[in-house]
């Protein structure tokens, strides 16, 4: 265990100078996630395609959400606010295309796979209609910094503010493990669907407003 970690400081909001190093850390916390590696088998285009991947989904939640951070940075939270959890053509032009961008990088059977599995993703998440949600997009701390409390850290302020507002939370995940981790923190599993892609399995979670 590493020792300037033993004493956690609170999260901070992400600040612009900080977006190319958020996105460095997110690439190393995902970099041999087992769903990424189905999805990008090869080493040197998942590194690349996940800078690009993570670049795109902080510069969209620096603009319709908020993005939690420790220091110095080695877990990133990118939460959706309530209100802006669709992606919509508006906001992506908005926030300058960064999908777009970030999905021209991937090689075509990359983008295949990549696709569908967002479309699961999509379907999930529409399920709950109009009901007003935080989006907990991405959580991510590095390898060599894990199980030391930084994810959660990092979610506790909006899930605080979220209880307070009488608001729901929402998130999707692909490992069984975080299922039993953020049931801890007071979701449920909505769903749980398998992509044909790679044989992922998706889970969406719930945290009901006042748990």
């Amino acid at each position: 265990m590493n020792e300037g970690i033993l004493k956690l400081k609170p999260p901070a909001r992400l600040t612009a100078l900080q977006k190319k190093q958020a996105s460095e850390v997110l690439t190393k916390a995902f970099q041999e996630d087992q769903v990424f590696v189905k999805i990008i088998p090869d080493t040197v285009e998942r590194t690349i395609s996940l800078q690009y991947l993570w670049h795109a989904v902080i510069t969209y939640c620096s603009i319709y959400g908020v993005i939690y951070t420790d220091t110095p940075i080695h877990g990133v939270a990118c939460w959706l606010s309530p209100g802006n959890t669709e992606m919509t053509l508006w906001r992506m032009f908005r926030t300058g295309l960064p999908f777009t961008r970030a999905l021209m990088k991937f090689s075509g059977q990359t983008r295949s796979r990549f696709l569908e599995v967002l479309d699961y993703i999509d379907m999930a998440h529409k399920t709950l209609g109009d009901m007003p949600h935080w989006y907990l997009w991405t959580l991510g701390v590095e390898p060599e910094f894990q199980h030391q409390g930084i994810g959660g850290k990092l979610i506790e302020p909006v899930l605080s503010q979220a209880y307070t507002d009488g608001i729901a939370c929402y998130l999707e995940t692909q490992s069984e493990s975080n299922v039993a981790y953020y049931k801890k923190c007071g979701f449920t599993v909505l769903t749980e669907v398998e992509v044909p892609a790679g044989n992922i399995v998706i889970w969406t979670m719930l945290r009901e407003p006042h748990t």
